[in-house]
């Protein structure tokens, strides 16, 4: 009976230790959050509000999504930043990939003198619009975060200004102090 214990105590640690591993990281207070909501707009096409609540200044995201239809092959074919939290980032890239049913989006506020940056709090950052690639019915959208090549995760990158007075560049060793890995959730729009 001791064995039987013994050795299904060792599976559960074996099990969590990877979540613990990919488990959230944000050394500057409470847990930060992208929230994504899907809604159905005709027979077709979908919207992903992707929504974020942050407790510091972000400098850059990464936000890759898989995107899943049943056997109806879907793209995110466009987004809208305008009157979102990152509307005046300098570079607002976005990359859908058909093959493997997935977005990457990348955001940086800053190239060259700019002083961007989206402010502590929450709100909507981006809206995507997903439709079928051959026009057929889109019944249910599913999606989640994945990896998307050469190594792009679920990411926010803090502002410098949270380590040094003045702000200025980041000593190596503090480096990845700057990381967060935020919580993802998604939901349906009612």
């Amino acid at each position: 009976m001791k064995s039987i214990a013994k050795n299904t105590l060792l599976l559960l640690l074996l099990l969590f230790i990877p979540a613990m591993a990919m488990s959230q990281t944000d050394l500057f207070g409470k847990p930060d959050t992208v929230f994504a909501e899907l809604a159905k707009i005709n027979q077709s096409t979908w919207t992903v509000t992707i929504s974020i609540t942050n407790d510091e200044w972000v400098q850059a995201l990464s936000l890759p999504f898989e995107m899943h239809s049943g056997k109806t092959k879907v793209v995110g074919d466009s987004a809208v930043y305008a009157g979102g939290r990152v509307e005046e980032f300098s570079f607002k890239g976005f990359r859908a990939d058909t093959t493997i049913q997935c977005i990457t989006m990348g955001l940086l506020a800053n190239m060259g003198r700019t002083q961007n940056f989206m402010t502590p709090g929450d709100g909507r950052v981006v809206t995507v619009f997903v439709s079928s690639i051959d026009g057929s019915p889109v019944e249910e959208l599913s999606i989640d975060t994945t990896t998307t090549k050469p190594n792009n995760s679920l990411q926010m990158i803090a502002n410098a200004i949270q380590f040094t007075t003045p702000p200025d560049s980041i000593p190596q060793d503090r480096f990845n102090d700057l990381l967060i890995v935020p919580a993802f959730v998604v939901k349906y729009a009612e």
